[in-house]
Parts: C-alpha cells; sequence; structure tokens
C-alpha cells in the first residue's frame, strides 16, 4: 500500500509538472533530471535517497538516462555529482553585504555534497571558480571563495571571506536576472584536512608562551631577502602601533633598529592610529607612514586600489621599507607576496617565507607554543598561492601553474592591469633594489 501510495503521489506531481512548466518560466520549482528534455517537479521529502530542492540536478553521466517525459524517475543521491541553480535576485544581499545566494536549500544539496568537499561552481556569462564547502564562512582563510551551508538563510550562499563575490566574478550593479549557476564536484573531501588543521591555529598574546622563539619572531619582525630582494630593503612585522596583540612595541623598537624610513599601514585610518596608546611617543610617528585601511579583500577593488596606494608611496619616499597589518599575516603576506614575485623570487621563496608567520604565532596549547606539523605548515604555503592566483585572475592573468609559471613576468602585468604605469612598475624595482635615498 505504501509504495502504490508513493507511485499516486509521484503521478501527480508529474502532472503539475506540466502545468507549471508551461505557465511559468521564472518558477524555482523546476528541476531537469539528466536531460534538457526531462522536467519533473518535485517537492520536499524525508527521504535522504532522493532529492527534492527547488533547483535541478544532473545525474552522472556514467549512469542511465531518463529517456524523455514519458519515462522519468527519481535519482538516488549517491548518482548524482551536479547541481543547477540560479542566484536569488536579492541585491541587498548581492551588493551590501557580499553574498551570492543561491536557490537550492542547504539541507538538500547536503544530500549530494558534504562539508569538506572542493566544487567547481560555473556562473553562466560569468566566471568558474573552485571554493570548499563549508559550514560557515569563518572556516576558510581570509580572502578565500567559500560556499556555505550554514550562514542562516537556510540556502547555499557563495562568499569570499572579508569580500565581495559578486564584484570578484565581473557581476555589476546592471545585472540582469536570471543568472544560472552549475555546481560540480572537483575533489571529495578536498579541504577537510585544511578544516582540521584550523583548531591547531591558535596564539597568544604573552611572550611567556613563545619560549623558543627570539624577540623578532614573536613580533612577526623579519627581513625579505628572497631572490632578487635588495640587502635591508624591505622588512615585514605585526602592527608596531596597535597594542591589542601584544607585540608592538617590540615591532616598533625593531624597526627603529632596522632604520626604517617608511612604513605602509594597511590595517588602519590615521585617526584610528593616533587613539592608540603610545602612538605619539613611538618612532613609528616619526617617520613617513601611509595609513590605507583596506580590507583583505583580494579580490576586490578596494583592496587592489589600497595595494597600489602603497607601492606608489613606496617609490616617493625612501627606504628601508616596512609593510604591516595588524597580525603582519593577511594582508601583509599578500603584499609582500607581491613585491617578492616581482623581485624574482621562486615559488617556494613565497610559500615558505608566508608560511613563517603561521609559525611564529602558532600553535599555542595549554599557554605554550607547540610547532605546527610539516603538514600544517604544506597546507598553510598553498593559502598564498591560492590568494594570488585569485587575485591575478580578477584581472585576467593566469597564474594557475603557480610552481612553474614566470611570477615576475606576471607580476609586472598584474600591477599594469591594477592602474600602474609600466614607469611606476620600473621605479618600484628600483626601489627594492638597494636602499636609496630620493637624489639617487
Amino acid at each position: 500500500m505504501r509504495q502504490f501510495l508513493r507511485f499516486l503521489l509521484l503521478t501527480a506531481c508529474l502532472v503539475c509538472a506540466g502545468f507549471v512548466a508551461c505557465g511559468d518560466d521564472d518558477s524555482s520549482s523546476a528541476a531537469l533530471v539528466s536531460g534538457e528534455s526531462s522536467a519533473v517537479i518535485v517537492e520536499e521529502s524525508s527521504s535522504s535517497s532522493e532529492i527534492f530542492s527547488s533547483s535541478s540536478f544532473i545525474e552522472n553521466p556514467s549512469s542511465s538516462s531518463v529517456g524523455s517525459s514519458e519515462s522519468t524517475e527519481i535519482v538516488p543521491a549517491e548518482k548524482i555529482t551536479e547541481i543547477s541553480a540560479t542566484i536569488i535576485e536579492d541585491t541587498l544581499d548581492l551588493f551590501y553585504y557580499g553574498c551570492m545566494n543561491l536557490n537550492f536549500k542547504a539541507d538538500s544539496f547536503l544530500t549530494i555534497f558534504e562539508i569538506g568537499d572542493i566544487v567547481t561552481l560555473i556562473v553562466d556569462g560569468y566566471d568558474t571558480v573552485d571554493v570548499p564547502v563549508v559550514g560557515y564562512r569563518g572556516d576558510v582563510s581570509v580572502g578565500e571563495f567559500l560556499l556555505s551551508v550554514g550562514d542562516g538563510t537556510g540556502y547555499v550562499t557563495l562568499e569570499v571571506l572579508n569580500g565581495d563575490p559578486a564584484e570578484a566574478i565581473g557581476i555589476g550593479r546592471d545585472v540582469k536576472f536570471p543568472i544560472n549557476v552549475v555546481v560540480k564536484m572537483k575533489e571529495k573531501g578536498g579541504y577537510i584536512k585544511y578544516l582540521e588543521m584550523r583548531q591547531h591555529l591558535t596564539m597568544s598574546y604573552y611572550l611567556e608562551a613563545y619560549p623558543t622563539l627570539s624577540i623578532e619572531e614573536f613580533a612577526n619582525f623579519r627581513k625579505v631577502n628572497t631572490t632578487g630582494m635588495g640587502e635591508g630593503v624591505l622588512y615585514r612585522s605585526s602592527s608596531p602601533i596597535d597594542p591589542s596583540l601584544g607585540r608592538n612595541l617590540y615591532a616598533d623598537s625593531l624597526a627603529k633598529v632596522a632604520g626604517v624610513a617608511t612604513f605602509v599601514d594597511f590595517a588602519e585610518g590615521m585617526e584610528t592610529a593616533m587613539t592608540y596608546r603610545d602612538f605619539a611617543n613611538s618612532y613609528y610617528a616619526t617617520q613617513n607612514v601611509v595609513f590605507l585601511g583596506v580590507p583583505p579583500a583580494f579580490v576586490n577593488t578596494v583592496f587592489k586600489e589600497g595595494l597600489v596606494r602603497g607601492y606608489r608611496f613606496m617609490i616617493e619616499h625612501e627606504g628601508p621599507y616596512l609593510l604591516h597589518c595588524t597580525y603582519g599575516m593577511d594582508r601583509t603576506g599578500f603584499s609582500i607576496a607581491v613585491l617578492e614575485a616581482l623581485m624574482g623570487a621562486t615559488a617556494d621563496e613565497i610559500k615558505t617565507d608566508y608560511a613563517k608567520t603561521f609559525m611564529n604565532y602558532c600553535s599555542v596549547v595549554d599557554d605554550m607554543q607547540v610547532a605546527l606539523s610539516q603538514d600544517h605548515v604544506d597546507l598553510l604555503k598553498s593559502i598564498i598561492a591560492m590568494n594570488l592566483r585569485n587575485s591575478y585572475h580578477t584581472v585576467g592573468i593566469d597564474i594557475s601553474d603557480f610552481d612553474n609559471v614566470d611570477l615576475a613576468a606576471a607580476t609586472e602585468k598584474y600591477l599594469v592591469a591594477l592602474g600602474m604605469e609600466q614607469a611606476e612598475v620600473d621605479a618600484l624595482k628600483n626601489r627594492l633594489k638597494s636602499v636609496q635615498t630620493n637624489n639617487e
């Protein structure tokens, strides 16, 4: 009897499908099953073996396909490798909050994909990005694309942590809806190791928690000495002025010893900086400083414009230079990596320098630092490669083969694409070759 009732219910749904599909092209309940000609309307069900969503789903091509609308079957979840959806027409979310909600329910999505999978998201007419499936936006690294399934909307949402995904893939205010999206599996469980690693990224504000580190390492202060970089020209550190991490006085003193003449601050504006305790008495306050106050939105215009402003300030002022944000990790890590690449650093040098910051901060367990494993370090190295790839991609520069591409040439093109003149790029390179005065 139960099977007979299910047959009647399915038959009724198929009858309704004919009316809805013909009557409303914008209906969010239309679903495609393994073929353009086989449409079926489905509703929610408690059965986990059947997919009932507000969007379409595509059967694994290796499975048997549905021949026509006269012979339709429900595709088991384990056979589905792709889903189709559209972006919900919500301009407030899209352009103010920086979220792209897909009209696909999160609970249905999780019967096809799992948290920790890496998927390819194809936005028709715009771009294609590889993203991890995670519960919340905080589960990824700063600046990274993600598909979140637990951020409260009930739908699957494309986001960029601290950024705007719509702008990043080219969707502007003049957008025309609907925007079709396909999500397909790229790597099953490919993000699991990173999610597990995040629990080890803990730190302390106190020097006593780091008995094996030098003062320089505690302050995340170091000279950049990758291939092509002039000796003693470029430094990086945690904030020399923000007292919140307990490292500012160390970083400021070390900058003075190094003779830093120009600071580039990605973290805050001048008004905020001047409110910090001891700012007026710092070495920092006596030198050349540009306050950028930009978010770590590496794929977005707001950060890229700030990056150009910072580099132009360096051209206009003599070194040595020190770049910092709050931790000296994300914004600093990206901006330093660009300069390293510009000057001819290898991919491994760039990734190693980036990971060093995390090794300086993490991992603190029971008030004592425990060294990160090599597996963790290798995962962290991949972050800067990903961030550079994504940002360069937004201006049409392909460095997907990060370890083998000519990063110096690609970076020159990147900076020009961001608005710098070639003469400015050449001047920046000249500044970074050796410490000079404005008269040289």
